[in-house]
């Protein structure tokens, strides 16, 4: 497997090996298909003139900067964003501060000062909708205008359109998970959804109902449906487990704080503070609330019962999809 790229949070001390490089720019939330599509462009010219593959990127999410009381719920948090990108090739990802005084700035610094001086860009690629500096005022036009001035050329990738027709976007995939539908976002995605967090200790209702959990607290509430789905754990050390998890307030039990509770099968052992991801194959169900623990155990086996069959015969979307969820 490929290691994550290099997490770089300020541009003018990028190493000198990786300047003058090949630098997509987005937001990349998700590296859904669209994104794949701006990357792999980038990709390809980066190898074609052996130069460095570069993405340039903001934090925090500039739409939660614009507006603070609503901030954007993320699909991958900057460090699951640097390892996608890094089973792509890419070598680094600046994560570029992003405050109002940045947002401030003329479209002109932005291409002088970050793109050309201090990242020395040979060559810059975008997505057909880039806007960036103050007021939105530079665009792809803008960069092809000053990019061979400034030392760069530049590529515009164009919209990526799903199977329907309609483009391809981070707030589809958010609203498809949202609804719990995660084989629907997978299709956008490229891959499963997936989520990495810390195993933490739970109020151990599933060793009383002969399902143990690895529980996990998501960082957004809002972003996934309540419900059960078939997924995949990748632990620390790299090995696979599949299992079905548990999504919800436990309204059965306690109707408390939501929180992430994965049955591995054919597992024993105490995987409390280890840090794991969770590719996420399949819903199954909502949440309910059960009369007695008698019936929720016996609809969770059909629950297992069902993730096993899905598992089983689940295979790779994608190479990326291969590295995450199926390369031990």
């Amino acid at each position: 497997m490929s290691g994550p790229a290099l997490r770089v949070t300020d541009a003018a001390r990028l190493a000198p090996a990786l300047r003058g490089g090949v630098v997509a720019i987005g937001n990349f939330d998700g590296v859904h298909r669209g994104h794949q599509a701006v990357l792999e462009t980038a990709g390809a010219i980066a190898a074609d003139r052996g130069l460095p593959r570069l993405a340039l990127t903001f934090e925090p999410h500039p739409r939660t900067v614009f507006r603070p009381q609503h901030p954007v719920p993320r699909l991958t948090p900057a460090p699951l964003r640097a390892r996608l990108l890094g089973h792509l090739g890419f070598d680094a990802v600046i994560e570029q501060p992003f405050d109002l005084d940045f947002a401030s700035r003329p479209a002109e610094a932005f291409a002088a000062e970050t793109l050309a001086r201090d990242l020395g860009a040979r060559h810059v690629v975008v997505g057909f909708d880039f806007r960036f500096g103050a007021r939105r005022q530079g665009d792809v036009a803008f960069l092809e205008a000053r990019g061979p001035e400034l030392g760069f050329g530049v590529t515009c990738a164009p919209a990526l359109a799903d199977e329907g027709g309609n483009i391809v976007s981070s707030s589809r995939i958010r609203e498809d998970l949202m609804n719990g539908d995660v084989a629907a976002a997978a299709s956008l995605l490229g891959y499963r959804w997936t989520l990495d967090g810390t195993v933490s200790h739970g109020a151990k209702l599933g060793r009383t109902l002969g399902y143990p959990t690895a529980n996990m607290v998501l960082s957004d509430d809002e972003l996934l449906a309540h419900g059960i789905y078939a997924v995949r754990v990748r632990r620390a050390d790299g090995r696979l487990h599949d299992g079905v998890a548990s999504y919800g307030r436990r309204p059965t039990f306690d109707n408390g704080a939501a929180l992430f509770e994965t049955y591995l099968f054919d597992f024993s052992g105490d995987l409390y503070g280890e840090a794991i991801s969770v590719s996420l194959f399949g819903f199954i169900r909502g949440e309910e609330r059960f009369a007695s623990k008698e019936a929720l155990v016996t609809r969770m086996d059909l629950d297992a019962a069902e993730a096993r069959a899905l598992l089983a015969s689940a295979r790779p979307l994608s190479a990326l999809d291969h590295a995450l969820a199926f390369e031990a």
